[in-house]
């Protein structure tokens, strides 16, 4: 099986689970007891942790939430800001992952207004769309740093220079982002990650959240996470996105140029064998190891059941199976046809050129 869907999850990688095993069966303590050396052990284990994510990302250690994962911190962030404020509008992107969507759309219950902003053919918001709908009672505005589907990068630095002179939060969902690409807090209120995106753990992520930010705690109990999110600590979970964290501040630059040089080769491969095909967001910066290619007159399921030894996919791993559309492909023009004709390759930081090259040969069999 050759792996090309590192935007669903990625492997941990060996030296982050070294870092984690101690701690199911040496440094089993609680964080929250440290009246003895095991608990010590696990609390010193998760700060060094905490300074290892907030690096990564720019921010400070005291803003990191750990979570259970990206949709538990977009949970947080945008029911966590919504319950705390007096105003009753909130903006988000056509594109966002349905974890932010389906989130701001509950809150419609409660009285909230939701603007929805669409996106051009390349899936990239209007700045100028965001300034005109702002108005004195938006007290949050959502947009992710780069797609999931498509890896179309947004405007985020434009975003938060609007923002700033304006009283709304801005929180980005950098779950795709962080670990390929250079990422900063600055202007960034809140903003969400999980460690399975960067060769950490499932199950654990963070919320970091600036101090200035009002989060009512959307999980209530024992007050851990200075009262913003109660709960026991993952403390293998966190040990691990710390180490993730820490490698991929290393690799970040190296493997940046690496992906994406294998991603416009292997993207001008595909090309050459399907002349007519074409890569999504191409006009957009993009994560650099995510080619979303639409091929016409071909259905996606059937060029992945032929390929069945290359693991791909047609775009979210959350909405996979579930028959619909991309939403994603749907708000940036794209009609059924050529959502369905859509595969998404995403490739890792261990992809190699032979694999590439396999992948071609493959996907040229079918045409």
């Amino acid at each position: 099986m050759i792996y090309f869907d590192n935007n669903a999850t990625t492997a941990v990688e060996p030296a982050v689970l070294d870092r984690m095993l101690p701690f199911f069966t040496e440094h089993y303590g609680n964080p929250s007891n440290t009246s003895h050396a095991l608990g010590w052990a696990a609390d010193e284990a998760v700060n060094l942790a905490r300074e290892d994510v907030a690096g990564l990302v720019g921010g400070s250690p005291d803003d990191v939430i750990f979570t259970a994962g990206a949709t538990e911190a977009i949970n947080m962030a945008i029911r966590g800001v919504a319950a705390a404020a007096t105003g009753r509008h909130i903006v988000t992107v056509a594109t966002e992952h349905k974890a932010v969507l389906e989130t701001c759309r509950s809150l419609e219950a409660d009285g909230f207004e939701i603007t929805v902003l669409p996106v051009n053919a390349d899936g990239v918001v209007s700045v100028r769309a965001l300034e005109r709908v702002l108005r004195p009672d938006t007290v949050l505005t959502c947009v992710m740093w780069a797609n999931n589907e498509t890896g179309a990068v947004q405007p985020v630095e434009r975003i938060a220079a609007v923002l700033a002179d304006h009283p709304s939060l801005f929180f980005c969902d950098a779950t795709q982002a962080v670990g390929k690409l250079p990422i900063s807090m600055d202007g960034v209120d809140l903003l969400a990650l999980s460690g399975h995106k960067f060769y950490g753990p499932k199950g654990v992520g963070a919320l970091l959240a600036k101090p200035s930010v009002r989060l009512v705690p959307v999980v209530r109990g024992g007050g851990q996470e200075k009262s913003r999110r109660a709960g026991t600590l993952n403390v293998p979970g966190i040990v691990g996105l710390g180490a993730a964290a820490a490698v991929a501040g290393q690799r970040l630059d190296a493997d940046r140029r690496a992906m994406q040089d294998r991603r416009d080769r292997f993207e001008n491969a595909v090309l050459h064998h399907f002349p007519d095909a074409r890569v999504n967001s191409a006009g957009a910066e993009r994560l650099p190891q995510t080619s979303s290619i639409m091929f016409p007159d071909i259905k996606a399921a059937d060029m992945m059941a032929q390929i069945g030894t290359v693991a791909v996919s047609t775009g979210s791993a959350c909405s996979t199976g579930s028959g619909k559309p991309s939403h994603v492909l749907a708000a940036m023009g794209l009609d059924k046809q050529a959502a369905a004709g859509t595969v998404r390759f995403s490739m890792g930081r261990h992809t190699t050129d032979q694999e590439v090259d396999a992948v071609v040969r493959a996907l040229a069999a079918f045409s």
